[in-house]
């Protein structure tokens, strides 16, 4: 006879084995697993291969530190320094801290990582543009490290061509561009040379045209000097002696004779002017032959001449006049012509 309790053999009967306890939760363990493995990871990479501007990505690598040990991370946290990198649109620069790079060190880990072949496969256009920006920029060393990057991560894209092809004539325009600034530079200091040597030669010819005309003047003055000192003054004819008797009053009569004559001095200012002119002057002759009283009476330039004139004619000298053998004193008109000698 069983002794017992009713309720506790029909527990024990409708109880759930141990067995299918732990098949339950090592299911349950297995898809936790998976959620946080795989599958969130690969939602977080689709949501961040979208990129930005190849501008923004280079301005968000700025200034970001990358880890200090990147080898001795693990996948799930290299997988989270790519997403980190993508987020912040550094594809493939700088060096050592970019999701390309995250990317195939989680492939060198675990080879055929389906996040990262897909992410790498999936930006790699992106990536393409990012250092074609890189090149145009002609920041030639960075290009070359990120091309090197492209190609380990697919060797056989035929972008990779087209991005060796621009970085290569980039080059070529760069040194071409050096070249002519180097040539135009030195074409300039030739022309500022020849323009320098060609001002010189110009000042040159001035200062000796200036010293030909100066020399040239010089002996012009001094030629009409040397012309006006060796002037003679032209006398007019003789005038009658203003006391002479008349004829019918009789005697010989005979007129003064110059015997010592002074030609006048040019003056200064007439001989710079170019000016010409003559004096008529009166004047007594006196009976021992000296002049007196010399007087202009007509000049043409007026007041030009008068003072030379009547200086030279106040130092002739006369041989006197006479009547019947007697000297007398006579008065005479005489012209002085002033001349240049041209």
């Amino acid at each position: 006879m069983d002794n017992r309790p009713p309720f506790i053999d029909r527990r024990q009967r409708g109880a759930v084995s141990p067995v299918t306890l732990a098949v339950i939760g090592i299911v349950v363990a297995l898809a936790v697993a998976a959620w946080f493995l795989i599958v969130k990871p690969y939602r977080d990479a689709r949501a961040a291969e979208t990129p930005a501007p190849v501008a923004v990505q280079k301005a968000a690598a700025t200034g970001v530190a990358p880890p200090a040990n990147v080898d001795a991370l693990s996948v799930d946290q290299l997988l989270a320094e790519a997403r980190t990198a993508m987020n912040e649109q550094r594809l493939v620069a700088p060096a050592g801290n970019n999701a390309f790079e995250f990317y195939m060190k989680v492939l060198q880990k675990q080879p055929g990582n389906p996040v990262a072949a897909d992410a790498l496969r999936e930006t790699f256009s992106y990536g393409s543009a990012a250092t074609e920006q890189t090149i145009n920029q002609r920041d030639f060393n960075e290009a070359q490290r990120e091309i090197d990057l492209l190609a380990k991560a697919d060797p056989e894209n035929y972008t990779l061509t087209i991005l060796r092809s621009k970085l290569d004539a980039q080059r070529k325009t760069l040194d071409r561009e050096q070249q002519q600034a180097v040539d135009a530079q030195k074409a300039q200091q030739v022309a500022q040379q020849n323009a320098a040597a060609t001002q010189r030669q110009q000042a040159e010819q001035a200062a000796a045209a200036i010293e030909a005309q100066r020399a040239q003047a010089a002996r012009e003055q001094a030629a009409r000097v040397a012309q006006a000192q060796q002037a003679v003054p032209v006398a007019a004819p003789v005038a009658r002696p203003a006391a002479a008797p008349a004829a019918s009053e009789g005697g010989a009569i005979s007129d003064a004779v110059l015997i010592r004559q002074v030609n006048p001095r040019y003056p200064t200012a007439a001989m710079r002017a170019n000016q010409e002119g003559w004096v008529d002057v009166e004047l007594t002759v006196g009976p021992d032959g000296r002049v007196a009283n010399v007087n202009v009476v007509d000049a043409q330039p007026k007041h030009i001449f008068d003072r030379s004139a009547i200086d030279a004619v106040s130092r002739w000298e006369y041989k006197a006049a006479t009547r019947n053998g007697e000297p007398m004193t006579v008065t005479l008109r005489r012209r002085l012509q002033f001349n240049l000698g041209r």
